[in-house]
Parts: structure tokens; C-alpha cells; sequence
């Protein structure tokens, strides 16, 4: 399984990014996709959740400045990310769960929040 994640970059503070998760048709249409972000010398941490049939999850960090979606045609999960602050910096990752508690992880997207 091979998800693809991509969109990070150097942003303001108060700056917004998008970032992408492309995924294999059968794990985009059948099993949750995550973002998850980890932060130089800390743990990896959940940041989103949507699910196949769009009901999505946040953690209190980012709720209300991001959004996660999914675009059916093109097979692949979003992270509307607004409102950035310096804490939001780390790589970024995406994780697909599979049936028998597997997960898949894509390679990680690196989003910086600095003036």
C-alpha cells in the first residue's frame, strides 16, 4: 500500500497550506485515512480522521482551523490547514488503516510556520 503525501512548505504565522494524501482506490474507499504530524523530538501525534463515509475527527489543537476531506475522483484525503501557528510546525504524515489493526503510512510532508 502506497500513499503519497505532499503539499508542505514554509508559511507565516496566520499563513494556510493544503496538504494532499493520494491513496490506492481500494484503501481510499474502504478504510480511514489519518493525518498524524510529529514535531522535532516529539512523539507523532493525531491530528485528523475521516472516515468512508465523511464523518471526520480532530484533536482540540487544530479544531476549528482545520478541515479534512476527500475527493472521490481523484482518490485522494486533504488537510486544509488555516490560521497556522509556530506549534503546527513538523512533518506530516498520512496513515490509511487497514482490516487486522495494520496500518500503511505515507513518507511525510514537512510544514514550517515561521515569520
Amino acid at each position: 500500500v502506497q500513499l503519497q503525501a505532499s503539499g508542505g512548505g514554509l508559511v507565516q504565522p496566520g499563513g494556510s497550506l493544503r496538504l494532499a494524501c493520494a491513496a490506492p482506490i481500494s484503501i481510499f474507499r474502504l478504510n480511514d485515512i489519518s493525518w498524524y504530524r510529529q514535531a522535532p523530538g516529539n512523539q507523532r501525534e493525531f491530528v485528523a480522521k475521516i472516515i468512508p463515509a465523511g464523518t471526520t475527527t480532530y484533536s482540540d489543537s487544530v479544531k476549528g482551523r482545520f478541515t479534512i476531506s476527500r475527493d472521490r475522483a481523484i482518490y485522494t484525503v486533504f488537510l486544509q490547514m488555516n490560521n497556522l501557528e509556530p506549534e503546527d510546525t513538523g512533518m506530516y504524515y498520512c496513515k490509511a488503516d487497514l482490516p487486522g489493526f495494520r496500518s500503511s503510512w505515507g513518507q511525510g510532508t514537512l510544514v514550517t510556520v515561521s515569520s
